[in-house]
């Protein structure tokens, strides 16, 4: 099957013929992409993709409600966990964006709320990314810009323009598939 390049392996191919661009409208697995993807910057996703079971088990199976209960003691355990990113600032993030992202599913109507807020930043429809190559997909655009820009207004942290954007694509609000690719068709008919 034709596949976008970064694809390589066992775990990064299965990743991205099942989720990668596929629309996300469930808040529990929008706020695992936003703790999964801040835990990313500056590495490989494939490091992420390895770690990404025990980052389910020792996050509570990202239950923002529990994540965002999280004391110094329990964060303390976590940076002594080799199955995890050992980064301070990104498990201290990981907890008070639960709380943040709390914030923002209240504010936009409770259970669903967060995506709510988040798919309206592009109309509630993902954008078509359109992409021929690799060389074709930005690090950021204007959309993630504002994102990124709301998202610290409302106390969220590790969610710079660049990791809003590949959290974007994750969650299938821009499907960058490059065209040849045998998913690009696939998830382009996927609406919510």
């Amino acid at each position: 099957m034709p596949r976008c390049t970064w694809a390589r392996d066992e775990l990064s191919i299965e990743y991205h013929d099942r989720e990668w661009g596929v629309p996300v409208h469930d808040d529990r697995t929008l706020f695992e992409f936003l703790v999964l993807e801040g835990a990313q910057a500056g590495l490989s996703w494939d490091i992420i993709l390895r770690k990404r079971d025990r980052y389910r088990e020792v996050f509570v199976d990202f239950d923002p409600r529990r994540v965002a209960r999280f004391d110094a003691r329990r964060i303390a355990r976590l940076l002594d966990d080799p199955g995890i990113v050992r980064n301070r600032l990104k498990v201290e993030s990981a907890v008070s964006n639960a709380a943040a992202f709390l914030e923002v599913q209240r504010a936009n109507g409770g259970e669903g709320g967060f995506a709510r807020y988040l798919w309206r930043f592009v109309g509630g429809e993902p954008i078509d990314g359109r992409r021929r190559k690799m060389s074709d997909i930005p690090s950021s655009t204007p959309v993630s810009d504002a994102l990124s820009k709301d998202l610290k207004r409302k106390g969220f942290r590790f969610v710079g323009t660049t990791i809003c954007y590949a959290f974007m694509q994750a969650i299938g609000m821009v499907n960058d598939h490059l065209v040849t690719c045998e998913r690009y068709a696939k998830v382009a008919r996927m609406k919510r």
